[in-house]
């Protein structure tokens, strides 16, 4: 699997993490917070797609995540991620259903246990789209993602840089989990 899937081979299966970290702006306190969550996430494998001679695997995927014991999740996503092993790129394209889709990309090689992600607003390639409230009130200007891999563990690293009305300068929103494999 691993000569398809690359280091993405790793990430098939369902996962569970209870040690998340969101470092946001709360709007209803007016400040930034560092709220834990638990997370799950689903990666079920599929490929080839054929894109005339380029040839992706894949994952389809969907996480939630939630604070404390609330019932419903406070951020879902819903995406693939890509690798195409003539090339090494890798890349993860979602949506949040707060009106932000975005592709990420990067290279690894096909054993690679860490790798980066990088979009940015306006690039050709790795970029990011958001509704008209969001391009006004908080438009995320870059997303970056480092993932490392582990026996039966996966981590990331995230940072969302922001230009929010209530900053003069880009805000950094992180996020940061390690999910355990559940099934």
């Amino acid at each position: 699997m691993a000569e398809f899937w690359g280091p993405l081979a790793a990430l098939a299966g369902e996962w569970e993490g209870e040690g998340g970290l969101d470092t946001a702006y709360s709007h209803s306190q007016h400040k930034v917070l560092g709220t834990p969550f638990r997370e799950k996430c689903t990666l079920k494998s599929f490929g080839p797609v054929a894109n005339g001679s380029q040839e992706l695997y894949g994952l389809d995927y969907k996480s939630a995540m939630w604070r404390n014991d609330e019932e419903n999740p406070f951020h879902t996503e819903v995406g693939y991620w890509l690798y195409d092993a003539a090339t090494g790129e890798i890349m993860r394209g979602f949506v949040v259903p707060r009106g932000i889709t975005t592709l990420a990309g990067g290279t690894a090689a096909a054993d690679a246990t860490e790798f980066t992600l990088h979009a940015a607003k306006g690039e050709a390639n790795y970029t990011i789209g958001e509704n008209l409230y969001l391009a006004k009130e908080a438009s995320t200007l870059s997303y970056d993602a480092t993932i490392t891999i582990g026996d039966d563990t996966w981590s990331y690293d995230e940072t969302t840089m922001l230009k929010m009305a209530e900053f003069a300068e880009p805000f950094s929103h992180t996020d940061r989990n390690t999910l355990h494999r559940v099934g």
